[in-house]
């Protein structure tokens, strides 16, 4: 327990450090670029709606999507798609073959006696049945 613990304290530390890069990437990269696309810094002063002299912003809206898309982006390309390469070699090398991990034995006598249980019920294994 101790050492999961440890483990996901200095996720969130290299986590929040990696956070910073990101941010950097989206601002000071990918945020010029599509503002010289669009000819604008942000979309904050699009679609400003005035309501009884109340500002509707839409474009903040517009804004923060187009962030978090950028920050998904970055981190999928940055660490997740390197990462399942990574696993996939190293699979490969020793190996490994994911296809035919074996199932965890409390798996696989959860699996069988849902299926016995579908089987005295007289229905399809891997149906859930609710009675009233």
């Amino acid at each position: 327990m101790k050492g999961n613990v440890i483990d996901l304290a200095v996720a969130v530390v290299i986590g929040a450090a990696f956070g910073a890069v990101i941010n950097a990437i989206v601002d000071s990269v990918l945020m010029p670029l599509i503002a010289a696309l669009f000819r604008a810094p942000s979309f904050d002063d699009w679609l400003v709606l005035d309501i009884n002299g109340v500002l509707v912003k839409f474009g903040v809206v517009l804004t923060a999507v187009v962030n978090f898309l950028l920050i998904a982006a970055a981190v999928y390309f940055a660490i997740v798609l390197p990462m399942n390469k990574m696993i996939e070699r190293r699979n490969r090398r020793l190996g490994i073959d994911p296809a035919k991990e074996e199932v965890p034995e409390d798996v696989a006598l959860l699996t069988e006696i849902r299926d016995l249980l579908s089987a005295q019920r007289g229905g399809a294994a891997g149906t859930t049945h609710t009675t009233l």
